[in-house]
């Protein structure tokens, strides 16, 4: 899809271009440092049913999966664009919600003028110390920029731009495509500007197909890129036949296909040569180890491939 056509079909968010300069100087400083990045894309789209709108249509994804991966990418030492959805889970953040730390932090009696002091006993937040110390670390090297979208539209206009950003890195960028994005939307010229009435009777739609941007990304945004998408489904018998599909149609290189049931603990990685399993056994589990580790783990190694081929 020409940009153009991007821009005719969906609005541009406010900011789009102050965010589309955010990140080419975040992608081309680190760059320089001679640092891999990706661009880790997060949680679910909202798309509109009217132009101003009160409805919407949605869909289920927590963003659990890109908040957990984004952790392993900076563990890893890559630099980390985070494309999340407004409310989703966050990196370091998403294990405490707020009612377990709104129960367990107290003040810890008289701090310095200007100053918070709060406390909290070790087992009520386990693992919150770490966390908070891993984000301030990245967030103090410079690694890690997190922007939000909430519709269909923001995730389209901000997922170009992250790709223009990334381009001119080469095959040193990622693209990890963990987003679950709309597959139809409302065209703008076809809604109704104020609220639907449910005076009016039952409620009928038509809705067109998103235009698959793997297309375009592949192509011609980020062409030398390696790119992840991600293929969900609930019928195990098909998943893998569709992540096959996905491979000859766009012509990227990795597909993570994953059943609804088990994709927290089961996907399967697939090329154009090649299926591999990773599975976390009940040990594992029992340990806290989570999938999106052995995901990142794995793509790691298929990415230092993918740069030494390219190079």
């Amino acid at each position: 899809m020409a940009a153009v056509d991007l821009v005719a079909e969906f609005p541009q968010p406010a900011g789009a271009a102050r965010w589309a300069e955010v990140m080419a100087r975040f992608a081309a400083r680190l760059g320089a440092q001679g640092r891999r990045v990706v661009l880790v894309t997060s949680g679910g789209t909202k798309v509109p049913l009217e132009a101003r709108p009160v409805r919407f249509l949605d869909n289920f994804s927590s963003g659990r999966r890109g908040a957990t991966s984004a952790e392993a990418f900076l563990a890893a030492g890559y630099g980390v664009l985070f494309l999340y959805r407004a409310r989703s889970a966050f990196p370091f953040a998403h294990r405490f919600p707020p009612q377990t730390w709104l129960s367990a932090l107290r003040p810890s009696g008289r701090a310095a003028s200007g100053l918070l002091s709060l406390e909290a006993e070790e087992k009520a937040l386990p693992g919150f110390a770490a966390a908070l110390q891993s984000y301030q670390e990245a967030e103090a090297a410079g690694t890690f920029l997190a922007i939000e979208f909430t519709t269909l539209a923001d995730y389209l206009h901000l997922l170009q731009a992250a790709a223009q950003a990334l381009n001119p890195l080469g095959s040193s960028a990622m693209f990890y495509l963990a987003a679950a994005v709309s597959d139809f939307y409302v065209p703008v010229s076809e809604m109704p500007e104020h609220k639907i009435q449910s005076s009016g009777g039952p409620l009928q739609i038509t809705m067109k197909m998103v235009p698959k941007m793997l297309s375009p990304l592949v192509k011609d945004w980020a062409p030398k890129a390696f790119i992840i998408s991600f293929k969900l489904e609930t019928d195990p018998s098909i998943v893998i036949d569709r992540a096959r599909n996905a491979l000859e149609i766009y012509r990227h290189q990795v597909v993570v296909a994953n059943i609804l049931d088990s994709r927290r603990s089961f996907v399967v990685i697939i090329t154009k040569d090649s299926e591999t399993k990773l599975l976390l056994s009940e040990e594992e589990v029992g340990k806290g180890i989570e999938i999106e580790e052995k995901i990142v783990d794995d793509l790691l190694s298929r990415h230092t491939a993918f740069i030494h081929d390219k190079n």
